[in-house]
């Protein structure tokens, strides 16, 4: 099968969500022996420019990234306002939010993905980039992230 939808194959991280971003950043450092990254609020409204179901949303999170050789883990703290973030942590609790593939061309991508069946639950842009968050639960089993960086 030559069938490749995103044009990669490599997971490039994984997403969780978590409600204490200070407290679960220690326990991860601590676990693995690394040191505690900071974490940071993802860009305003006036550059993230986020869509949360189609609509815009003042959504933002604290982020905090680890690196783990080939793969990253990132933790998400949501703030109040609508977004994917904060509906997975209020339905689900912590845990489990995406799985993230570096691609080409978001616009196209998620119209591929669309013309498949998988939704555009989210979508934004950070300092030197854009991302996007697609449903491919019902085939898939989870969230996927297109992140798409500027060159």
């Amino acid at each position: 099968m030559d069938r490749n939808l995103l044009g990669n194959n490599v997971i490039t991280q994984i997403g969780l969500v978590v409600r204490d971003i200070e407290k679960t950043s220690r326990a991860y450092a601590d676990f693995f022996g690394v040191a505690k990254p900071d974490w940071f609020w993802t860009d305003g409204p006036e550059v993230a420019k986020t869509e949360y179901g189609g609509q815009r949303s003042n959504a933002r999170a604290k982020l905090a990234f680890f690196d783990m050789g080939s793969l990253q883990l990132e933790l998400i703290e949501p703030d109040e306002n609508p977004s994917t973030w904060r509906e997975a942590l209020e339905q689900n609790g912590e845990g489990f939010h995406h799985i993230a593939f570096v691609i080409e061309g978001m616009k196209e991508k998620i119209e591929l993905l669309g013309s498949n069946g998988h939704k555009l639950l989210q979508k934004g842009e950070y300092t030197g980039g854009r991302y996007a968050y697609i449903d491919t639960s019902s085939e898939l089993k989870l969230l996927i992230e297109l992140l798409e960086n500027d060159r």
